[in-house]
C-alpha cells in the first residue's frame, strides 16, 4: 500500500473564534484537496493541531482574568467545533496538552538538538517592560518590523514573514500597558540556521515554491539566515528541558513547526513520500524554513509542496460579522465554503464582502436548487417520482454530454494537487449546473405536446445523471449538500470525480427528495 500523502494546515492559537478569515486562508482549501484525493483512492494523512502554548493565549487569560489553560481549552473546543461545522475533517488534531506522550515527545526533540549543537545559547538584547516587570516578546511586544517596517508583535512579522529577535523591532513597545520597552541582555537558546545555508538552498531548489515563497527563501539565503530564538523566559507554556535555561519557555514557532512533525509521528509510520502545507504567509517562515530546518538536522529529506494564501482582510466588517460560527449559523457549511473558496486569496490580498456572500447564497438557491427542485417536481409529476426506464436524451445531449466530459476534466485538474486551483473548480461546477438547468429548460416543452410519446422522459434521465455526478464532482467543495444530493437520488456519496459519475440512478429507483434546499439553507 503506497505511503498518504501527507496534508498539514497551519495549527491556529486558540486566543479566539475562528473568523471566515481563517476558512478562507488554509482550512477549507486543504480540505478540498484532502477529499478529492481520497474520493480518487489516493491514501491521506490530513493533521492540524491547535497551538495552545502560544504568548497570545496567556495575553488573552491576562486581559480576561482567567487562566492561560482555561482560555486553551476553551477556543480549542470552539475551534474543532467550527472545523466540524465547517465540513473540515481532519485525521488528527493535536491538542498538546491532552494528547499523549506530547510534551515528552516535544522535549525529548529539543533535548536531542541541543546535545547535537544544533541549538544553542546566546546572549542578545530583548526588550523588558519596567511597569509590568516582565520580558516582551510575540505578543508580548508591539514594534515596527526591522525588515519592512510595518507595526506587528515580535518573533515573526505577520506582513513580509521574516523573522525578527524581538529587539531589533522598531520603537517596541509593551503591548499591554503600552509603555516603551527597554533593552536588557537576556541569554536565550537559538537555533542557528546559517549552518544549514547550502542545505536548505539545495533543498529549496527542488521544490517548486509559489514566486512569492521563493523570493522569501532566497531573500533570506541572500541576506544570511538568521539565528531563531527557541526559547524565552517566562511561565506558560512548555518548560526548555535544559537545567540552565528551567524557567524559560519553548518558542511558539519552534512548538508549531514541531507539532507538524508530531502530527504523523505519533502514528510510527515511515515519513511520506510527500507532503503537502497550506498556510497563509505570515506563517511561512515556520511552515518553509524552520520545519525543514528540523526535519534536516535529523536526516530527513521530504518532497514539500507550500499552497499559501495571502491576507484576508476583515478590518472593514464588523466584528459580529465575520465570526466562523455566527455565518455557518446564518448561511450554513456548502454557502461560506463556496464564498471562501471563490474570495481564497491568492497572490493578493483580498477583503471579506458581505454582498459576495449573499451572492453566493443566491447563485445556490436560485440555480442549483431551482434546477433540483423542478427536476424532482417532473420526475414526481411525469414518472411517478421514480427514475424513467428510458435511456438518457433530449435535444442537445449529444453536445452537453461531450461538453460535461470535457469539463469533468477540467474539474479534475484543478482539484489536482499539482495544479490546484478551488476557485477554478467553483466556476466549472456552476458552469455545469447553468447549462444542465438550460438543457432542462429547453426540453421541458417536450411536456408540451400533444402526442405525449414518451420524449419527455430522457431529458430527466439525462438530468439525473448530472446530479448524480454532483454527489461526487461538487462533493469537496461541499460536502453537506452532496450528501443531501445522494440521500435524494437513493446513491452512495462521494466516488471519484471522473466522467464515469455521469450515470443516472438505476431505472425504478424511488427518488427521496429533502424537504428544503438541497445545497445551503
Amino acid at each position: 500500500m503506497p505511503t498518504p500523502l501527507w496534508i498539514t494546515a497551519t495549527p491556529p492559537a486558540p486566543h479566539g473564534e475562528l473568523h471566515i478569515g481563517h476558512l478562507a486562508g488554509p482550512y477549507v482549501a486543504a480540505d478540498v484537496l484532502a477529499r478529492f484525493l481520497r474520493a480518487d483512492g489516493r491514501p491521506v494523512r490530513f493533521t492540524t493541531g491547535t497551538a495552545d502554548h502560544a504568548v497570545s493565549v496567556q495575553e488573552r487569560a491576562l486581559r480576561t482574568g482567567r487562566k492561560p489553560a482555561e482560555v486553551a481549552e476553551g477556543y480549542h473546543a470552539a475551534i474543532t467545533a467550527d472545523w466540524r461545522r465547517s465540513g473540515i475533517t481532519f485525521d488528527h488534531i493535536v491538542q498538546p496538552r491532552h494528547d499523549r506522550g506530547y510534551l515528552r515527545w516535544v522535549q525529548d526533540l529539543f533535548v536531542r538538538l541541543h546535545a547535537e549543537g544544533v541549538i544553542a545559547p546566546r546572549a542578545r538584547l530583548l526588550p523588558y517592560c519596567e511597569p509590568c516587570d516582565r520580558w516582551l516578546y510575540g505578543a508580548r511586544l508591539s514594534g515596527g518590523c526591522p525588515h519592512c517596517g510595518v507595526t506587528g508583535a515580535g518573533g515573526v512579522c505577520r506582513a513580509c514573514a521574516r523573522p525578527n529577535d524581538c529587539g531589533d523591532l522598531l520603537d517596541p513597545s509593551c503591548d499591554r500597558c503600552g509603555t516603551p520597552a527597554r533593552l536588557r541582555r537576556c541569554r536565550r537558546l537559538y537555533l542557528p540556521l546559517e549552518p544549514f545555508r547550502d542545505t536548505l538552498a539545495d533543498y529549496w531548489a527542488t521544490l517548486d515554491l509559489p514566486p512569492r515563497l521563493a523570493a522569501l527563501c532566497e531573500g533570506l539565503i541572500e541576506d544570511g539566515l538568521p539565528d531563531v530564538a527557541v526559547g524565552h523566559p517566562g511561565d506558560w507554556g512548555v518548560e526548555v528541558p535544559v537545567e540552565e535555561f528551567a524557567d524559560h519557555r519553548i518558542d511558539a514557532c519552534f512548538e508549531s513547526a514541531a507539532l507538524q512533525l508530531f502530527g504523523h509521528a505519533a502514528r510510527n509510520e515511515p515519513w511520506p513520500e510527500r507532503t503537502v502545507h497550506f498556510c497563509g504567509f505570515g506563517h511561512a517562515f515556520c511552515h518553509a524554513v524552520l520545519l525543514p530546518a528540523l526535519l534536516l538536522a535529523q536526516g530527513v529529506k521530504l518532497p514539500q509542496d507550500f499552497l499559501v494564501n495571502e491576507g484576508y482582510r476583515l478590518h472593514d466588517a464588523g466584528a459580529d460579522e465575520t465570526w466562523a460560527l455566527d455565518l455557518l449559523t446564518e448561511f450554513g457549511s456548502d454557502t461560506l465554503r463556496r464564498h471562501v473558496l471563490e474570495a481564497r486569496p491568492v497572490g493578493r490580498d483580498t477583503a471579506f464582502d458581505r454582498d459576495r456572500l449573499d451572492r453566493a447564497r443566491q447563485v445556490l438557491d436560485g440555480t442549483w436548487n431551482g434546477w433540483l427542485t423542478r427536476l424532482f417536481t417532473a420526475v414526481r409529476e411525469d414518472s411517478a417520482g421514480v427514475v424513467p426506464e428510458v435511456p438518457p436524451g433530449g435535444t442537445g445531449w449529444d453536445v452537453q454530454a461531450r461538453r460535461l466530459n470535457r469539463g469533468v476534466d477540467e474539474l479534475r485538474e484543478a482539484y489536482s494537487l499539482d495544479s490546484f486551483d478551488p476557485r477554478r473548480a467553483v466556476a466549472m461546477l456552476d458552469e455545469i449546473v447553468r447549462s444542465t438547468d438550460d438543457f432542462g429548460h429547453v426540453n421541458d416543452h417536450e411536456r408540451r405536446r400533444p402526442r405525449r410519446d414518451g420524449r419527455h422522459l430522457a431529458p430527466l434521465v439525462a438530468q439525473l445523471g448530472v446530479a448524480a455526478a454532483l454527489t461526487a464532482w461538487a462533493r469537496p467543495v461541499m460536502p453537506e449538500g452532496a450528501d443531501r444530493l445522494a440521500a435524494a437520488l437513493g446513491i452512495a456519496p462521494g466516488g471519484p470525480v471522473t466522467g464515469e459519475a455521469l450515470a443516472a440512478p438505476p431505472a425504478g429507483t424511488r427518488l427521496a427528495p429533502p424537504s428544503g434546499p438541497v445545497f445551503g439553507f
